[in-house]
Formats: structure tokens, C-alpha cells, sequence
């Protein structure tokens, strides 16, 4: 499950994809509707894999709050956000026994909620799974990158020019020689 580049922006609904950055912000992809919009600089903006949760321990990153949501349900969408709060309280009680319920409020268990069907709908849940072709792949390319040799600069280079030899003490800094 990765939540880089998943972000939810204060006053607008939903969760967006960051696409690219600006001088001004972010251009940014709606999960809901697929439109990209731009995110100012003056907007809150919250990446979903800097938020955590307040349990009775440790806070616990949103990650794995998901992550216990997605096996308790299978892979599956869970209960909708607009249930009742008691229902609500009772299934995120269910899936995360740890949170704090007093610094846990129920705007934030619906926000939570919202969030996993968003994700989950959009398959951004799903554990990729590393085959044996691409494990292979990646070991070859380490290995690749072992072998390749540095070239060591020996210090100033001689350079032949048309009238004579020219000693050049390095890389110019401005346009005179």
C-alpha cells in the first residue's frame, strides 16, 4: 500500500493525486471525478502518508489504520462514512481497538472511512506484490550499477590548439580564459 503522492486538501472534497508541481502549487487529479485543478500554495495541504492516528500507545500512521481496515474486510469497501455515529464508533472500535477515543472524534473516524473507500475504489489498497521477473530485474540492475567504474580526473589537461599547446587549469567560471 503506498500513499505517496495522495493528498487531501482543506475545503475541497475528496482526496487528488499530485500530478505535478508548480511555481504556485500543485497541479493535483481528483480520485472522484479524474479533473485536475490547481492546489495553491495558500491551501492546507495534508499528504496522507504524514497522518497518523492518536492511539492509546503511539500515534499509528494512517497506513496501517488502512491496513487493518483492508484485511478485516478482505480487499473489501467498508461501512459507509454517513452511518450512524454510534455504528461508526463501534466498526472503527472493530477494526483499530487501539485508537484513543477521547482525541479520536467521529468527524475524524467518517474522514478515515471516506478515505479507505476512496482508495479502495480506485485500487490504491491493493499490497503489489513483487514477482520473481521483476526481483531478477531489479537485482540485475544493482549489480549493473556495481560494476560501472568512476574515472578519476588526473588534474589539468593539455589541450592542442592550431598555434600551440594551451595548459587548461579547469572547467571555465565566466567567459575569460
Amino acid at each position: 500500500m503506498d500513499l505517496s503522492g495522495i493528498i487531501a486538501i482543506a475545503g475541497m472534497s475528496g482526496l487528488f493525486k499530485v500530478i505535478a508541481q508548480t511555481k504556485n502549487g500543485l497541479i493535483v487529479e481528483s480520485l472522484i471525478d479524474k479533473k485536475r485543478v490547481q492546489a495553491f500554495s495558500t491551501h492546507k495541504i495534508s499528504a496522507l502518508e504524514d497522518v497518523s492516528i492518536y492511539s492509546t500507545g503511539d500515534d499509528v500512521p494512517l497506513k496501517d489504520v488502512f491496513q487493518k481496515i483492508y484485511d478485516k474486510e478482505k480487499g473489501a469497501a467498508c461501512i459507509d462514512h454517513k452511518s450512524a455515529d454510534a455504528e461508526l464508533k463501534k466498526y472503527f472500535k472493530a477494526a483499530f481497538a487501539e485508537y484513543d477515543e477521547e482525541r479520536v472524534y467521529v468527524s475524524d473516524i467518517k474522514k478515515v472511512l471516506s478515505w479507505y473507500n476512496s482508495l479502495q475504489k480506485d485500487g490504491l489498497l491493493e499490497k503489489k506484490e513483487e514477482t520473481e521477473a521483476e526481483k531478477l530485474k531489479l537485482k540485475n540492475l544493482a549489480d549493473a550499477k556495481g560494476a560501472v567504474k568512476t574515472v578519476k580526473d588526473t588534474g589539468p589537461k593539455t589541450v592542442k590548439t592550431a598555434s600551440s599547446k594551451v595548459k587548461v587549469q579547469g572547467v571555465r567560471k565566466s567567459g575569460v580564459a
